[in-house]
């Protein structure tokens, strides 16, 4: 039965619950006025009846009196009279019929009043004649008239009655069957009530747009496979498995959240087929899964894995439009003791290593769990190093221009001076910052300490461009800009002395937003560079559409441009195109006299490394330079 049957089923009920019990007050309405009627017309019955018996005493005292007139009942007749009088005028206010009977009354007491005189002075015969002749007929008539209306309210009070009788039956049945439906539509409303319960229930642990177990319901599963568990083998293993789908957000965002809902759907059923039925896939949020496995061989997870990745080589059809996408795994096997946040932490730390390495699947070991542990730790400390202006610095290293321009600018790299553990290099702080929300408070640091040091080196006279590198996080976030501009107007730097740096691997994790991205920052005046270009794998339609000022050679084709041939092809043809694209060169990691050389025969425009300077303070890079520096 559905919802809507059982609403109208339980409304038909209660309806016919409200109706009857309209009906059954009615009906009380009714018998309270029938009781009523009853009660009046039997208190009619009585004060006839009771008329009646004191006429008959009365008359019964007044013969007494006749056959002994020294008897005791002499002295009651003139009392009886006064109590049968009453009675007479307590019915005459029920009835007007009975005024004949109180007029008759009162002409009794007077010949009662005469007949006890002539008892009292011996008259005796005349007493009895007037007895037989005057005060018997009387009695007769009122007495016969009080039985008559005696009967006719006897017939009224038992007609009421058997009414009463009929109405009770009536209300007697009503309430049974009141009290009938009561406990049906009672039963219905808890079974109603149960079943909403356990709708809200499902619900609340299902995820409605997969139709899968969501987080809430998974970990209850897990908690319970845990308990059930045993590490002697005597029971199944549970192993977790985490689940990401790569590139979800870009299909989100190009193709619509409706597609992208879609292609949820569909992945979650991919993964419910590849698993049986006595382990338990759930959706535990945006683009992730988690899968728990029941098995006594933890190394299942490896085939599961294998043949997860494997229900994804085939695309999604999407409306009109073909989506390829990959997945990432992650592993973590219980161990005595863990519990459910552990676990999943486990398995979530392996699925961190697998994005990070490019791997497909990671399975949880202690190492990556120590590993896991020391990067919580260091994220820690830069929370609280963001707070502290002491320790977080910035050294610059010069670029030099190759045609003998001197210094043409600086690179600013970070340094963290850690109060308990020392200098942290960049290579460690770096990438856990970027996979946070930390790499934009970090992002303005560094861009206040750079855009700070070029306004005084400005007041010194020295305009020295400044280039700062820039996250992917940090510049696919819609604020960058807007940020940017009001550091450029606080500090009163003009645009075109700050330069920002870019990965290959930026531009590609979302071409179309970085484009916007970058127009927007050139807008300001700022310069915009490709930096390590050659080890991504970035589009020539991309490069050619890019807007950006510079192009930044990685050091690993410059280190050995003069020993390898093909190094210095792809330096010289990185130098070509960029040239042709408008773009000026700049080569990184020049250690010697001879790569500097073979770079200004290339062509190249600038370069910077240990050759010509190492990363330096603003102090020791201030006092090399001379009193004014040219623009």
């Amino acid at each position: 039965m559905n919802h809507r049957s059982r609403r109208l089923m339980f409304g038909t009920l209660i309806a016919s619950l409200a109706l009857l019990s309209g009906l059954a007050l009615v009906d009380s309405q009714r018998h309270a006025r029938i009781v009523e009627d009853i009660a009046r017309a039997g208190d009619q019955v009585s004060a006839y009846q009771e008329a009646a018996f004191l006429s008959a005493r009365e008359m019964s005292l007044l013969r007494a009196s006749a056959a002994n007139p020294r008897s005791a009942e002499r002295l009651q007749v003139l009392g009886a009279d006064t109590e049968t009088y009453q009675a007479t005028l307590r019915i005459a206010e029920l009835n007007p019929e009975a005024t004949t009977v109180v007029q008759r009354q009162i002409h009794l007491r007077q010949v009662i009043t005469w007949y006890l005189s002539m008892l009292d002075n011996g008259r005796i015969a005349e007493a009895r004649e007037t007895l037989e002749s005057s005060i018997a007929p009387t009695y007769r008539r009122n007495g016969a008239k009080l039985l008559e209306l005696r009967n006719r309210y006897q017939q009224e009070y038992d007609e009421r009655v058997a009414a009463a009788r009929h109405d009770s039956r009536r209300l007697l049945v009503a309430g049974i069957l009141t009290f009938v439906l009561s406990l049906v539509v009672i039963a219905l409303f808890v079974w109603n009530s149960r079943a909403h319960r356990r709708q809200v229930e499902t619900m609340a642990t299902t995820d409605l747009l997969t139709g899968l177990p969501n987080r809430i319901a998974f970990t209850e599963q897990l908690q319970r496979a845990l308990v059930v568990a045993r590490p002697d083998r005597a029971a199944p293993g549970v192993t977790v498995l985490t689940v990401n789908i790569n590139g979800f957000r870009h299909v989100n965002d190009q193709l619509g959240p409706h597609v992208g809902d879609r292609l949820l759907a569909e992945a979650g059923r991919r993964l419910s087929t590849v698993v049986r039925d006595t382990d338990m896939v759930a959706r535990t949020g945006g683009d992730e899964f988690a899968i728990m496995l029941r098995d006594l061989d933890p190394d299942r997870a490896e085939d599961v894995a294998a043949r997860l990745r494997e229900a994804f080589d085939e695309p999604f059809q999407l409306d009109d439009v073909t989506v390829d996408l990959e997945i990432s795994i992650g592993a973590a096997t219980a161990a005595d003791g863990d519990d459910v946040s552990t676990l999943l932490g486990n398995a979530d730390s392996a699925l961190h290593d697998a994005k990070e390495q490019h791997d497909g699947y990671r399975r949880f070991t202690g190492q990556s769990g120590q590993d896991s542990a020391d990067r919580l730790t260091l994220l820690g400390d830069l929370r609280r190093a963001l707070t502290d202006a002491s320790q977080f610095t910035l050294h610059y290293q010069p670029k030099i221009g190759l045609g003998g321009a001197g210094l043409i600018g600086v690179e600013a790299l970070a340094r963290w001076h850690h109060p308990a553990r020392g200098p942290v290099p960049p290579g460690q702080f770096v990438p856990v910052l970027e996979t946070t929300s930390l790499i934009h408070p970090f992002t303005e640091r560094v861009l206040s300490i750079a855009l700070q040091q070029a306004r005084e080196w400005l007041d010194a006279g020295h305009r020295i461009p400044v280039a700062v590198n820039l996250s992917t996080r940090s510049l696919l976030d819609e604020s960058f800009p807007d940020r940017l501009a009001a550091l450029l107007a606080s500090t009163g730097v003009p645009g075109e002395l700050l330069g920002i740096e870019i990965t290959e691997h930026t531009v590609m994790s979302d071409p179309s937003t970085t484009i916007e991205a970058l127009n927007r920052v050139r807008a300001l005046g700022v310069k915009t560079s490709i930096d390590d270009f050659g080890t991504g794998y970035s589009s020539m339609t991309y490069l050619k559409l890019l807007p950006v000022d510079e192009l930044k050679i990685d050091r690993s084709f410059v280190a050995d441009m003069v020993t390898d041939s093909s190094s210095r092809a792809l330096v010289a043809s990185s130098v070509d195109l960029a040239h042709n694209l408008g773009l000026t060169v700049v080569a990184e990691g020049v250690e010697d006299a001879a790569t500097a050389a073979a770079l200004a025969a290339l062509g190249c425009d600038t370069a910077q490394g240990y050759h010509f300077a190492r990363p330096q303070s603003a102090a020791d890079l201030t006092a090399g330079l001379p009193e004014r520096q040219p623009a």
